[in-house]
C-alpha cells in the first residue's frame, strides 16, 4: 500500500480512517460493481474512499500492487517473472477503426430517417 500522506516528511492531519478499511471498501465497489454512493455505512463515507481512491490511481500504486501480483503468480505456476515475447510467438492482429472513422463510416452506412413533412421547428 502507499505510504500515508502524513509520513511523506510533509507534515499533515493524520488520516482519520484505516487504510485498511480503505482497501476493502475499494475492493467491495470492484467486486460488486455497485456505485460509489452505495458504499455500506460500515465503510468510511463514499467521498472519501473515492478520493483515496484516485489519489492511489493518479500515483500509479494500483498499478504496481497489479505488477507485483502477476509476478507472484507467475512464479507461483513455475513460470519467469518477466516474460519475453518471441518474435515467432507474436500474432498478427488487426488494428481496431479510431473512433473517428468509425463513427464516419456509421454515419455514412446509415440510411436517412423518413420524415413527417414537417419541420419540428416550425
Amino acid at each position: 500500500m502507499p505510504a500515508p500522506g502524513s509520513t511523506a516528511g510533509r507534515g499533515g492531519r493524520p488520516e482519520k480512517y484505516c487504510r485498511r478499511a480503505m482497501v476493502d471498501a475499494i475492493l467491495y465497489i470492484v467486486r460488486g460493481g455497485t456505485a460509489w454512493r452505495q458504499l455500506p455505512v460500515e465503510f468510511p463515507p463514499a467521498g472519501t474512499v473515492y478520493a483515496v481512491f484516485a489519489r492511489w490511481a493518479h500515483s500509479g500504486a494500483w498499478q504496481r500492487i497489479l505488477d507485483a501480483l502477476r509476478d507472484r503468480l507467475r512464479v507461483r505456476a513455475g513460470r519467469d517473472r518477466c516474460p519475453t515475447v518471441r518474435s515467432s510467438t507474436r500474432r498478427r492482429c488487426r488494428l481496431p477503426i479510431p473512433c473517428s472513422d468509425r463513427a464516419a463510416a456509421g454515419m455514412a452506412a446509415r440510411e436517412p430517417a423518413a420524415s413527417s413533412g414537417t419541420l419540428p421547428w416550425m
